[in-house]
């Protein structure tokens, strides 16, 4: 096992949603469409346009109340419709949220890879799951109470805190799956 490495077996791409990428978007063109729509819906609707619209639709539905006698189906044309609005608005704001998400990843590896002194380590390493992020945010602060016991030792990312926590990573995940394949693993650090 790679140690340097704390997803050994992911392959580079792996991090970038396969329907998010731009490879993909420019394959399929129906994809493209969508991102295109979901990209101007989600701008269109977080402006003060939109919320004039929404102020302006429920205020003439209030109004409409003593026509209909504030009758159920005057209740079921706001509750419908506020309830497709949103059901939709879930796919576009999802879509728009995982571009941006594959995009900041992407510039952040970009710093993580130009910059001399941080290390790359963690790269991809939001492709672990919760539980491997609790470890490892576990292991940061018990690295960091190691460095620090004798008050002098500041956590500096040049100490290869990094790569040690990597590691740690790493050994955790291979535990993790001798322990499934039924396999005794004797971890040597």
């Amino acid at each position: 096992m790679n140690e340097k490495a704390p997803f050994p077996d992911a392959a580079p791409m792996d991090t970038v949603p396969s329907t998010s990428s731009p490879g993909y978007a420019k394959a399929h063109r129906v994809t493209r469409a969508f991102d295109a729509f979901a990209s101007a819906v989600t701008r269109w609707a977080g402006s003060p346009v939109a919320f004039g619209v929404a102020v302006i639709a429920i205020v003439v539905w209030l109004v409409s109340g003593p026509v209909f006698k504030f009758s159920d189906g005057w209740q079921l044309v706001i509750n419908t419709g506020t309830t497709i609005i949103t059901f939709l608005m879930v796919f576009l704001i999802q879509q728009s949220a995982n571009k941006d998400s594959v995009a900041l990843h992407l510039k952040l590896n970009e710093l993580l890879a130009s910059n001399k002194r941080a290390s790359n380590q963690l790269i991809g390493i939001e492709d672990a799951t919760e539980d491997e992020l609790r470890e490892l945010a576990a292991a940061y602060l018990q690295l960091a109470e190691e460095r620090n016991c004798d008050g002098t030792q500041a956590l500096r990312v040049d100490d290869g805190a990094a790569a040690e926590i990597a590691r740690r990573l790493a050994n955790a995940q291979a535990r993790t799956t001798d322990k499934h394949a039924g396999g005794e693993r004797v971890d040597a650090k």
